[in-house]
């Protein structure tokens, strides 16, 4: 039997130890096992579904080796509070990332790396940098309303995730890096066509049972690797830029205006062990999550208000009574959106962007009571406690208002931005992000339409992140005035 590695997470029960080769779990096929249900974009439903079938611990087998499956919200928190000391991202995910090209940075560091460059993270994260980067938030949602505007007049179909995904990489560009790049003012060839391949690409290799792309590269592989070029080109030039911009304006070291002068400014200090790469790989990261993450969150929401017209409209009221100028709300006036933040905690948590998080286990440890050896992976199920009848009343029902209830039981098995030192350190910015670009879209619009071109309700994939599939939306300007300036 393993010995428990002393920062293994608590058992939570006082059972004997099982093996996970004693779990239940689906059968497979002979040789490969379940490996090819991880190529599904639909993987994060039949973990789901599996975990209802089988129970909170099951096993999965692929390429000779047994996966443990946990969807039990206390054990899945309990392995996420012992990161990175009992768990990290898995050895697949780097090497992947690294050979495609994809500097590292805090999502995939470990260890005393991860340490120096969280330091550094949230340095740049800092409430008071939050509030100092602000107006660069307003000047790309400015944008947004004019594309809108346009689309409305001319009574254009919005294809919804490609303006948002444009909306949050201008706002990720002009807040972290000080770079104004406009895509939402172009419909031309710009960096977030680049970047809408690496996440998609990132996920097919590491779940790949045989690696083609090595062997007999494809036309999409070789797009990817010249997008790959570009997005680097794109960072290395950011940082340059933001290089110039402090060398010329030493002050900046100590009042930095964006995210990536503040990493810098963490990083040259003698005793940060950090580098330049090290940076590259933040800004990387940021511009990645910052897109699909936050683009997607914000995309659910707009269809579970369509779809819910008296929380619809209770977001739209609360926005125009609350807002004075939906252009240049304040910081204040966007705190106080209560309603508006409770519909982004309730989209979080039926329509989470990670459904799931695959871990390695460092060390022997024991989760819950089954015995987990190192190198193992472990599949941590994030949304399936949260929407269980039995765990929170009316769990499949989307109710913001359950958000501004003090006593709210999905407040226990929620977890969106994950948990423990490892929770997403940008998540009271996303937060913000999301609340200004839903002022953006309530205050001066009335959407007509949001749904998908066959009328079915949009389908979840899995491409990484997790996303709707096709949604479109209708606008038309309402009777608050839109500046003609923009």
């Amino acid at each position: 039997m393993p010995t428990p590695n002393p920062a293994s997470p608590t058992p939570l029960t006082s059972k004997p130890a099982r093996r996970i080769a004693d779990l239940p779990g689906p059968r497979g096929l002979p040789f490969l096992g379940n490996a090819l249900e991880f190529r599904s974009p639909t993987l994060h439903l039949a973990l789901e579904a599996w975990a209802v079938q089988y129970g909170p611990y099951y096993q999965l087998r692929a390429a000779g080796r047994r996966i443990l499956v946990l969807s039990d919200h206390q054990v899945v928190a309990s392995v996420l509070r012992n990161r990175p000391a009992a768990f990290s991202r898995t050895a697949r995910l780097r090497e992947i990332g690294q050979e495609m090209g994809l500097q590292p940075g805090l999502f995939s560091a470990e260890g005393e790396d991860w340490m120096r460059q969280r330091r550094m993270v949230m340095a740049g994260f800092d409430p008071g940098h939050v509030r100092a980067y602000y107006p660069a938030l307003l000047t790309v949602a400015q944008r947004l309303i004019k594309r809108w505007t346009d689309a409305a007049l001319r009574q254009e179909t919005i294809v919804l995730q490609s303006d948002l995904m444009r909306y949050t990489v201008d706002t990720i560009a002009g807040l972290a890096f000080g770079a104004e790049v406009d895509t939402l003012g172009s419909d031309g060839d710009v960096i977030q066509q680049h970047l809408d391949k690496v996440f998609p690409a990132l996920f097919r290799r590491i779940t790949a049972p045989i690696p083609l792309w090595r062997l007999f590269p494809s036309r999409a592989d070789r797009a990817l690797a010249r997008s790959m070029v570009e997005v680097n080109k794109a960072v290395d030039g950011f940082i340059a830029q933001a290089r110039s911009r402090m060398q010329a304006e030493p002050q900046r070291h100590t009042q930095p205006h964006n995210l990536l002068e503040a990493m810098l400014a963490a990083a040259d200090r003698p005793d940060s062990g950090l580098s330049d790469a090290q940076v590259a790989g933040n800004v990387m990261t940021m511009l990645l999550a910052g897109e699909d993450t936050t683009a997607n969150t914000i995309a659910w929401m707009i269809y579970l208000l369509w779809t819910h017209p008296q929380a619809l409209d209770r977001a739209r009221t609360e926005v125009r009574t609350k807002v004075q100028d939906c252009q240049q709300p304040t910081m204040e006036e966007v705190a106080g959106l209560e309603f508006i933040e409770a519909c982004i905690h309730e989209t979080m948590r039926l329509k989470p962007v990670g459904p799931q998080l695959p871990l390695q286990a460092n060390a022997d440890v024991l989760v819950g009571d089954v015995q987990v050896p190192r190198g193992t992976i472990v599949i941590n199920l994030l949304r399936r406690d949260s929407v269980r009848e039995d765990l929170v009343p009316q769990a499949s029902r989307f109710e913001p208002e359950r958000w501004m209830q003090s006593d709210n039981p999905a407040k226990r098995s929620s977890t969106p931005f994950g948990a423990g030192p490892r929770i997403c350190p940008g998540r009271y910015l996303a937060m913000l992000e999301m609340k200004i670009a839903m002022t953006a879209l309530l205050g001066p619009f009335d959407i007509e339409f949001v749904g998908t071109a066959d009328g079915q309700p949009p389908k979840e994939r899995l491409s990484f992140a997790m996303m709707p599939v096709g949604l479109q939306m209708r606008l038309r300007n309402s009777m608050q005035s839109v500046s003609p300036t923009l």
